[in-house]
């Protein structure tokens, strides 16, 4: 059967979960809110083109099937805390999962184009329009969590997601269910109380945005909150009951560098020249050198006050 080939060739190019959902317009209300709210924040991309984010045949014309896909980049070690260092998100600390993805979706639309002469495809990764979680939770995958990161029911929700879009007409898995049930330890954990209510973030309240997107300096009553984070934060994913079921990532770009433990006076007096051949090929350069030394800064600042780690 068609559909078992690509999902067993999915399964062999690395990927944990691999589910098809058919491709149809989603509603548009949550998004059109959530915009509407300005919880996107300086992040205009999200509001370019609402339509071409609800509807991948926006994108693709003659697009029949969503083929949805997630990576496991889970790895144990912990970042240092401690007087001197700062954190990273587990995700960032590694090589760029948008290389490392985009380089096996290719393989496996290949794949699907010598398993099925003729057909068409178009490879995503999130530097596309397209609503990835709530094509993960339409193709059975997981579903997308009060935080609204996906949570897996095997692996919980360390996960990078991917989609095919395609011509090829499959036979949609079926949705998965939401498993948060009366669980807000995400909302109650996080520091900023940026999940206004379950399944609605404020981007412009959050510490990854805060750290990564966020091109002005955070407010005081924020940035007092964030902890020791210098880049993205783990912290609502860290207390999700799910993550008891985290596997070790076989992934080994997704491993630690060893570059990202360093004091945080190191971002500080760090050039242009040595940031660059530190973090070229990794999440880190999204943020640039100038705005990491702003995050050391603002880590350096909420230890000294006692305000140094959140957990």
């Amino acid at each position: 059967m068609m559909k078992d080939a690509i999902k067993n060739a999915a399964l062999e190019l690395g990927f944990s979960h691999v589910g098809v959902a058919r491709a149809e317009a989603l509603p548009e209300a949550p998004l059109l809110d959530w915009l509407a709210q300005g919880y996107h924040g300086s992040m205009g991309w999200m509001a370019r083109d609402p339509k071409a984010r609800l509807d991948p045949r926006e994108i693709f014309a003659g697009c029949q099937t969503v083929i949805s896909l997630a990576m496991n980049y889970y790895t144990p070690q912990p970042t240092k805390s401690d007087e001197t260092h700062g954190r990273i998100s587990r995700y960032a600390r590694g090589r760029d999962y948008h290389k490392v993805l985009r380089k096996r979706l290719k393989a496996l639309a290949q794949k699907i184009e010598t398993l099925a002469p003729g057909t068409k495809t178009k490879i995503c990764t999130d530097s596309t329009p397209v609503s990835e979680k709530a094509w993960a939770q339409r193709a059975g995958i997981g579903w997308q969590g009060k935080h609204t990161t996906l949570i897996t029911h095997d692996v919980g929700s360390w996960i990078f997601l991917g989609e095919i879009l395609t011509d090829l007409p499959l036979q949609p898995d079926p949705p998965h269910l939401d498993f948060c049930g009366s669980c807000n330890r995400c909302m109650e954990a996080c520091p900023t109380q940026a999940i206004t209510e379950p399944y609605v973030l404020d981007a412009t309240r959050c510490i990854a945005y805060l750290t990564i997107e966020n091109k002005t300096p955070p407010p005081t009553e924020l940035a007092s909150q964030m902890g020791d984070w210098i880049f993205g934060c783990d912290i609502c994913q860290e207390v999700c009951p799910w993550n008891k079921f985290s596997q070790t990532t076989e992934i080994a770009d997704f491993f630690p560098k060893p570059q990202m433990e360093r004091p945080l006076s190191d971002w500080l007096l760090m050039n242009e020249e040595t940031f660059f051949n530190q973090f070229a090929g990794t999440p880190i350069m999204r943020a640039k050198r100038t705005h990491m030394a702003e995050n050391a800064q603002v880590a350096l600042g909420n230890k000294q006050t006692g305000k140094g780690h959140h957990s």
